[in-house]
């Protein structure tokens, strides 16, 4: 019998000094570039923002909470206000502090959906028997694909099936379409 697989987290309590270190670094870089790059790099009369760029990266990188992307956002505005960097001054306080909130909203989704899935595999993982699935019309129960002890799954019959995964109160539903080769 296969051992069950247990999949842990250590919630981060805040930044640490390499997160710091890594934002304030990619944020110096963005300005920097946004400064130099950016002008030869105008077309029609638009030139690209490195420093959103940068505080995406750098999001991406860190994985803060939602406050904290909002806070990396806010002082990529305050650091967007030097005069040379800014066209509209203050606006870009409201903008980077949005943009970087959503960008931590679609890096913690992205996260949690990556989460769900590795756990469905590992829970999978421990299933070695032979699923029961719905094939054909109502009511009808045969046995369509298995899954292993590495969740990898196999067809023994054709036609469409769902796999269902549970994990705590949240479930995936796999629809399947099983071909045999």
């Amino acid at each position: 019998m296969a051992e069950k697989r247990v999949v842990s987290t250590q919630e981060k309590q805040g930044f640490s000094t390499q997160d710091l270190i890594l934002v304030a670094v990619l944020l110096a870089a963005g300005a920097v570039l946004k400064l130099t790059v950016s002008s030869f790099l105008t077309f029609a009369g638009m030139k690209p923002n490195f420093m959103i760029a940068m505080y995406c990266l750098a999001i991406i990188l860190v994985r803060p909470k939602l406050f904290q992307a909002a806070l990396i956002g806010f002082i990529t505005g305050l650091i967007s206000q030097i005069p040379m960097l800014n066209a509209t001054p203050l606006v870009n306080l409201a903008s980077e502090t949005l943009g970087a909130l959503v960008c931590g909203i679609l890096v913690l989704a992205l996260a949690m959906l990556l989460t769900m899935s590795s756990l469905a595999v590992a829970e999978a993982g421990v299933f070695t028997g032979v699923g029961d699935s719905k094939i054909g019309g109502a009511g009808s129960i045969e046995v369509a694909v298995t899954v292993d002890e590495n969740g990898v799954v196999k067809a023994l019959k054709e036609g469409t099936t769902s796999i269902i995964v549970k994990y705590g109160d949240q479930e995936l539903k796999i629809i399947v379409r099983c071909k045999l080769s």
